[in-house]
């Protein structure tokens, strides 16, 4: 009679958690609104408004927008305020972060709100290998929100794992 290969990472008990299966895929698009300037120095108020008038919008529906500037020129406040107001129907955020900025801020959103129901108590391996740049604030919110109900936090793969956090004994 052969002997049975036992599966330990089953047997453990692990809870895997890939950040890179739960995160949404946050789509960003990007206005820069360097091609609004005058001459790449600044705005003219009434040719910045006229575009805003003449831009179709909807184009942004549903979508997260990172306004930006990539030319050395200050952009007025208010300026911001416009596109905002015409994505304000339209986008599901707006923001004038960079588009890596702001996909940190939706990780981290998202990674705040998520339920730890489920990790209660739980023996955690957050994965540690993921074809997607993963945001590093992203790993860092994740041992915020789980710690103080997990059991144990690991980094890596079931069969390699990094101790990150274990809870005291009482």
């Amino acid at each position: 009679m052969a002997d049975e290969i036992l599966n330990r990472v089953i047997s453990s008990g692990l809870v895997s958690l890939d950040l890179e299966e739960i995160l949404p895929q946050f789509n960003i698009e990007v206005i820069d609104l360097k091609d609004q300037l005058w001459q790449e120095l600044m705005l003219k108020e009434k040719d910045f408004r006229a575009w805003i008038k003449e831009t179709d919008w909807t184009v942004f529906k549903d979508q997260h927008v990172s306004i930006v500037c990539t030319a050395d020129a200050i952009i007025p406040t208010w300026a911001y305020m416009l596109v905002a107001s015409a994505l304000a129907p339209f986008a599901q955020t707006v923001s004038p972060e960079s588009k890596d900025e702001l996909r940190k801020s939706l990780s981290l959103g998202f990674v705040n709100n998520m339920s730890v129901d489920e990790y209660v108590d739980a023996r955690i391996v957050v994965k540690g290998c993921s074809d997607e740049s993963i945001p590093l604030e992203a790993y860092t919110a994740l041992v915020q929100k789980l710690q103080p109900v997990a059991k144990s936090l690991l980094f890596g793969e079931p069969c390699s794992t990094v101790p990150i956090y274990k809870k005291p004994r009482q």
